[in-house]
């Protein structure tokens, strides 16, 4: 991965690609590829759908390579729902295959001077770029399917549904998994609108010829990765739960510890639960002939995912993910799989963020748009989101704008970005990550529930103050460096737990690249990330006000513990004196 491909939308007599040596940015890769372009690059007071923007997009350091877990795709830019820096995170098979084309990273510049579509393809020969309008408003199901038609089925893509044409806030970015499906999304932020904003409807990769990267000492990089997949294998999350029950096993776990945002965050545990967890999910899965087990990534060994057929035995998704499950599930008050399934078909297809979606239809049903646990009418709304209708533009653009839309106060949301499915004051950790992190309401910057619900990492009081900051504040870094790496953040349940395994790491990035880092440089790598979206966010106006949840979570007693959010503000204002 030694270049940078520059697509420039705006040049005169239409799209320019060029080729650069990565420069100034050799050793990044991922995460820290993405923010340090954006934070060089782009105006931070710039409109995040104009031409001074840029869409980053970067597989990371172990890309194309045989590393297990290493298949995962950052994608970055000024955000249009945050107004602030945004990394988004996806698996799917484009990571390997950009990296094997030789790609650091692809970036997206300046502004098509009309409303044309485009399509890029990738190969071995190099770039074409090529307007074509009867891609318009295709859903990103059809749109693959022509690509098929058009380039083989070897191929991986990147694509935007309707939404991301229409630029909704709420727009996510589509890579296809093994099966050529577009299931993988990096969703959060709005970074489907960016691309949409540039003109692109859709990237076609293709690695045909190219072979897998090559490592410095691949006799070293072998056996680093053999001890790595052996730490993951015998880890009980790891090796045991996701692969079982996929990330939805955390469904009846979060129910039970009373942190199971329910209702728009009204309380902390959902009554039917049970109907729509991890457990019952993987049963349902193979009862009808799909999968509990499934990798969304070649070289995936954790194998989180799963295959979902209807009742009639008909594919309809990939297996809805714990988030997606609780956002359109208990967040709606709605306990029917077979409609969590189809509102996450429809979010795919569209191309929304799942997160985003279902915390706003909670806030329209806290505002009488619908009723809390009406299935039917959920479909109805992601439908008028595909669509484009006057409501439908209000909902896909998030739950900040439909708060404000429907005069509702409790809306959750840090930065204008919708939270995940912990709720802060049942896991006081979390709370500190979704008020901190420059991402706004982000679960995976510093992942706290595994310390404290799983303690994994160790144990730290999910309903007390004590010890959050410092335990949001390691995890953020880690989780900066792990994002970087390309690694699948799942894989930090192993290397919490193990230091061997986290050992493995190092060693393999080690031997792939010839060098000697140490666990004090990867923690050095997260805290420069941080830094470079700090100071881009400080530069586009935020100040420590906007680290901050809303107010109603140090007000509101969340049942069954009847607990607040206690962290302090100077404690939030501490965390990133390191």
């Amino acid at each position: 991965m030694d270049k940078i491909l520059r697509i420039d939308m705006g040049a005169a007599g239409g799209p320019k690609a060029s080729e650069t040596p990565v420069g100034q940015y050799a050793g990044a890769a991922g995460r820290a590829l993405t923010s340090a372009i954006v934070a060089n690059e782009v105006d931070p007071l710039c409109h995040p759908l104009g031409a001074d923007n840029k869409l980053v997009i970067a597989p990371g350091m172990l890309g194309g390579t045989i590393a297990a877990m290493s298949g995962r795709i950052s994608v970055g830019c000024k955000s249009p729902l945050t107004g602030g820096i945004k990394e988004a995170n996806a698996g799917g098979q484009a990571a390997q295959v950009m990296a094997r084309l030789g790609y650091a990273a692809i970036v997206l510049e300046g502004k098509p001077k009309d409303d044309s579509l485009y399509k890029v393809v990738l190969n071995k020969d190099g770039v074409t770029i090529s307007q074509d309008n009867s891609l318009k408003m295709l859903g990103n199901y059809d749109l693959v399917d022509k690509m098929k038609s058009q380039h083989g089925d070897k191929i991986a893509c990147i694509s935007i549904g309707p939404a991301g044409e229409m630029k909704m806030c709420a727009a996510s970015v589509a890579f296809t998994d093994m099966e050529l499906r577009p299931t993988r999304h990096a969703g959060r932020g709005g970074v489907g609108a960016v691309m949409g904003a540039k003109g692109v409807k859709v990237i076609v990769l293709d690695d045909t010829g190219m072979s897998m990267r090559p490592a410095k000492d691949p006799e070293k990089f072998r056996d680093a990765n053999k001890a790595w997949v052996d730490g993951l294998k015998k880890h009980p999350v790891t090796g045991e739960g996701l692969p079982a029950y996929g990330t939805n096993v955390l469904t009846n776990v979060l129910n039970e510890a009373g942190a199971y945002p329910t209702k728009n965050f009204m309380f902390g545990r959902f009554d039917g639960c049970a109907k729509i967890s991890g457990e019952t999910q993987a049963a349902t899965e193979v009862e009808r002939g799909g999968s509990a087990t499934h990798g969304c990534h070649r070289g995936c060994v954790i194998q989180c995912s799963g295959i979902y057929l209807n009742k009639d035995g008909h594919y309809l998704t990939k297996q809805p993910e714990y988030e997606t499950v609780w956002a359109h599930g208990g967040n709606c008050g709605i306990d029917d799989l077979d409609a969590i399934a189809m509102l996450d078909r429809l979010d795919d297809d569209y191309g929304v963020d799942t997160i985003e979606m279902g915390a706003t239809i909670a806030v329209a049903m806290e505002a009488g748009v619908a009723k809390f646990g009406d299935a039917q009418a959920a479909i109805n709304l992601v439908h008028e989101v595909g669509k484009g209708t006057p409501l439908g533009r209000i909902l896909g653009n998030g739950a900040g704008m439909t708060g404000k839309a429907f005069g509702i106060e409790r809306v959750p949301v840090v930065k204008n970005q919708a939270m995940p499915a912990y709720d802060p004051r049942g896991v006081q950790g979390i709370g500190v990550t979704y008020a901190t992190t420059p991402m706004g309401a982000d679960h995976t910057a510093g992942y706290a529930v595994a310390a404290n619900i799983l303690k994994v990492g160790g144990f730290v009081d999910p309903l007390a103050s004590e010890g959050q900051i410092e335990l949001s504040r390691n995890l953020q870094i880690a989780t900066a460096a792990v994002d970087s790496t390309g690694m699948c953040l799942f894989v930090a349940f192993a290397v919490l737990d193990q230091p061997e395994t986290f050992q493995a790491l190092i060693d393999m990035i080690n031997a792939f690249y010839g060098l000697s880092l140490t666990a004090d440089d990867v923690v050095a790598l997260g805290k420069s990330v941080l830094k470079n979206e700090r100071e881009f966010n400080k530069k586009a106006g935020f100040t420590a006000a906007d680290d901050r949840l809303p107010a109603y979570f140090r007000k509101e007693l969340l049942p069954p513990h009847n607990v607040v959010f206690t962290v302090t503000d100077e404690q939030l204002d501490s965390l990133f004196n390191w």
